[in-house]
């Protein structure tokens, strides 16, 4: 069921949920709502992925975009119904409301319940400033969406507060986790680290800065001629390198010492799979607070000098830290 509301307020839109829920049902075990703060020229792709991830969570989900009209004016859409995972309200300001969202969308936001924003595109400096970003519990950005994503990671990692996490982050999950299972059947010193990726990239940049931060050796950057995101990683030991290698975008080769090469699934996710994972942890990603940091040093000094090396097990027990699951 889809009711539109012309020259409409928060008090209206609430009496048109009530009404939806009275035709079609009371949507229930709604979890948390959702606040995406999006350019109209992108409602429809992200419309699509939260209804996507919203079917892992059921959840209000609340798009905020702007109109090109110059009268002072909202506009609403209210989705309920079985091919809806939750509740959609989606409002559009025009004119002067467009410097007030925060008064309408308050009253809209479920009690009692966890609020997460999410910027697909551009977003705010300080999100946790933003009237908007005011509201919610969470803060998701997503830095390969903005039209510059390394100025725009290095941004979220000046402003970065707890609460705060990007998508860009969130695509490594797969890279980081292959690379903390090779470091645990290779207990071995790694004495530098190459990670090649497709020219600015703010993925590869931000991987370099997590091994920068996790393990005592050089991390550098080198650009790819061939392939997408991030294409390589290898880690130099004294009994060889561990290797990984994708260029399709797909599947990955790996190779270690003394062990014949195979392939691996990495496949790279759509942003949809993105905020599913994303949106299943509502406490403070310490990892990627503490990898930040690492980010903004990395952008005064390009690259750490090797230190001493600590023993095998212990810079294993510090990658297995930074796994999200």
């Amino acid at each position: 069921m889809i009711k539109t509301l012309k020259w409409t307020n928060a008090q209206e839109i609430q009496n048109a949920l009530t009404d939806a829920r009275h035709n079609v049902g009371s949507a229930s075990g709604l979890v948390f709502t959702l606040l995406v703060i999006t350019d109209l020229h992108d409602y429809s792709a992200v419309l699509d992925a939260c209804v996507e991830a919203g079917r892992e969570h059921p959840s209000r989900l609340i798009i905020v975009t702007n109109g090109m009209a110059k009268a002072d004016r909202l506009d609403a859409e209210v989705h309920i119904g079985e091919d809806v995972p939750g509740e959609i309200i989606s409002l559009r300001f025009q004119g002067e409301l467009a410097n007030h969202r925060e008064t309408v969308v308050l009253p809209l936001l479920l009690a009692d319940s966890p609020v997460i924003a999410w910027w697909p595109g551009a977003a705010p400096a300080s999100l946790r400033d933003d009237p908007l970003g005011a509201l919610a519990n969470r803060r998701i950005t997503d830095a390969m969406g903005a039209q510059a994503p390394l100025q725009a990671l290095e941004l979220r990692a000046h402003h970065m507060t707890p609460g705060d996490a990007d998508l860009t982050w969130t695509r490594l999950t797969p890279w980081r986790a292959l690379l903390v299972s090779a470091l645990d059947q290779y207990p071995e010193k790694v004495t530098k680290i190459e990670v090649t990726a497709e020219p600015n990239n703010a993925a590869g940049v931000l991987l370099a800065a997590w091994l920068d931060d996790r393990l005592p050796c050089p991390v550098t950057v080198s650009e790819s001629e061939v392939g997408l995101g991030v294409t390589s990683v290898i880690m130099s030991m004294e009994g060889g390198d561990i290797s990984i290698r994708r260029v399709d975008g797909r599947m990955a080769t790996y190779s270690a010492p003394k062990t014949p090469k195979r392939i691996v699934a990495l496949r790279r996710r759509s942003v949809s799979q993105l905020l599913t994972e994303e949106l299943r942890r509502m406490d403070t990603d310490e990892v990627l607070q503490s990898t930040m940091k690492q980010l903004l040093r990395r952008t005064e000094k390009p690259e750490r000098q090797a230190v001493a090396a600590v023993p095998g097990d212990e810079q294993i027990a510090k990658a297995k830290d930074s796994q999200i699951e």
